[in-house]
């Protein structure tokens, strides 16, 4: 384990201690970063021009046109957030679906879907559908349990479904496109959605008494007025998506430029809604800037840590514990996600995405592991971050906006079986990578055997022909190719004449 020194572990058990304390994370990591590398330069392990690196790293962060994609779309999501659109897609497709066992249920994950497909955050879906939900379904018979997980979990799936800030985050982490690794989270979302519908199903054939259909006189008759309401709830959120993830997967626009069209969207949007206040605006820029200066310190912090800790061979210290984990690549996913699970309780996923990421991604391509099909599964791991206890978001957000009478015990309880679909999920992926990389766009397949290379010759035989390779003969010293060389007779020397030295 210390075959490449102390200092590696130290640093990792350092910055443990640091973020046990509550000292802030971005902090925290530039402290660690600066303490060792002042260390490192008193011990030899390297010289003080080495973190003149730091500097060009920070500029490279705040010059990093990729990042700008995370205040559009966080800016897009808290105008969204705000502006109706949620209740108007709640109230339809609980009316539609309100008929069978179980309808709130799949209303609240299909909603959430959606939800997350146009505002990419975690808070507005679970806040937006507590707020409105919760208090139907507990009215109407749905367990506490049930019904907070439900939201929670839906609100959840926003870290998967693009444009996801997570997926983001992790193609800049792993040097990859952020357009591969939404092509490559469409499988895993789907999926993902598909197992917590079936888990409703399942309910409501053994316990149909535990998701009760809505009242008729609540849910009125299915008309043609309803179905025109949940449509035009459904077509300006479609038409919102092809504008954000469309345009990405065609080509027509890089993330950046799609996440600015997604915020004129959202205002547009809000528009529509008779919602598009100056007061609005304040609150989304307001949230916006939390949230992206937040990243951006954590991400300057990080580099400062992981400069030093590259300088203090750290990375090769976690290749060489990592590489030899029996079982192969298998082996390696299934610690490096058990690994993550844990970390996830203690640690925010910008956290997780900005320290562990860089450290494990070496390793994970020193094993031929696909790192679209690696960022995805990692995705898919850190959206339990959001739900397990005691440290959950969504269950906090939920507490906030929750009546007293539903208690934190309920919320904490009712979470644990989403949780459990979602380790579902990531074991689905780690066994079938297909339902990542199906998704990517595959270049033509080129049998190597049948490739010939034919080199034409030059013309001419100034040199001759090389034995074994017909039609191919150097060109000729001098004269036009194809043309025979010029004989040029060699200069006689006068021999009756001394030798002129020069």
């Amino acid at each position: 384990m210390f075959d490449f020194g102390i200092i590696p572990p130290a640093m990792f058990v350092g910055m443990v201690l640091f973020m046990l304390y509550g000292f802030p994370v971005a902090f925290s990591l530039a402290a660690v970063g600066l303490f060792f590398g002042i260390i490192g330069v008193a011990t030899g392990h390297f010289s003080e021009a080495f973190l003149q690196a730091l500097p060009l790293r920070f500029f490279g962060i705040v010059s990093n046109d990729l990042l700008l994609a995370i205040p559009f779309f966080t800016f897009m999501g808290a105008i969204l957030e705000r502006c109706g659109l949620a209740e108007d897609l709640l109230e339809g497709m609980g009316k539609l679906f309100g008929r069978i066992p179980g309808g709130l249920a799949y209303a609240v994950i299909l909603v959430g879907a959606v939800l997350g497909a146009i505002t990419g955050t975690v808070a507005a879906s679970v806040i937006t559908m507590g707020v409105i939900s919760l208090p139907i379904m507990l009215r109407y018979g749905y367990s506490p349990r049930l019904a907070t997980g439900v939201i929670a979990a839906s609100g959840t799936i926003t870290q998967v479904i693009p444009p996801s800030l997570v997926l983001v985050v992790l193609a800049d982490q792993l040097g990859k496109s952020v357009g591969d690794m939404y092509l490559g989270a469409i499988g895993p979302s789907i999926l993902q959605v598909a197992i917590f519908m079936i888990y409703i199903l399942i309910l409501s054939i053994v316990k149909p008494a535990s998701v009760p259909p809505l009242p008729k006189e609540v849910r009125g008759d299915f008309t043609w007025a309803l179905l025109f309401k949940v449509l035009s709830g459904m077509v300006p959120s479609i038409v919102l998506i092809f504008l954000v993830l469309g345009t990405i997967f065609m080509g027509l626009a890089t993330p950046t430029e799609a996440g600015a069209l997604g915020v004129v969207g959202a205002m547009a949007l809000a528009a529509m809604h008779r919602r598009l206040t100056w007061p609005l605006m304040q609150e989304a820029m307001r949230s916006t800037m939390h949230i992206t200066s937040m990243v951006v310190m954590i991400l300057i912090g990080s580099t400062c840590f992981s400069l030093v800790f590259q300088g203090m061979d750290g990375s090769r210290w976690i290749e060489h514990m990592l590489s030899g984990i029996p079982g192969g690549p298998v082996g390696f996913l299934i610690f490096v996600n058990i690994f993550i699970f844990v970390l996830a309780f203690f640690l925010d996923f910008f956290e997780i995405a900005f320290i562990v990421i860089p450290m494990l991604a070496p390793v994970a391509s020193a094993l031929g592991i696909d790192l679209i099909w690696f960022g995805v599964l990692i995705c898919v791991n850190m959206q339990t971050s959001f739900m397990h206890p005691p440290f959950g978001f969504a269950l906090f957000y939920l507490r906030s906006i929750a009546d007293r009478s539903v208690k934190t015990s309920d919320i904490y309880m009712g979470a644990l079986p989403w949780v459990g679909m979602q380790l579902i999920l990531v074991a689905i992926v780690i066994f079938w990578p297909q339902s990542v990389t199906y998704w990517l766009k595959k270049g033509p397949e080129v049998d190597l055997n049948t490739i010939k290379i034919e080199v034409p010759g030059f013309g001419g035989n100034g040199f001759g022909t090389p034995p074994g390779m017909p039609g191919l003969s150097l060109p000729p010293m001098n004269g036009l190719p194809g043309q025979p060389p010029a004989q040029v007779k060699p200069a006689q020397p006068d021999l009756s004449q001394p030798p002129v030295i020069k």
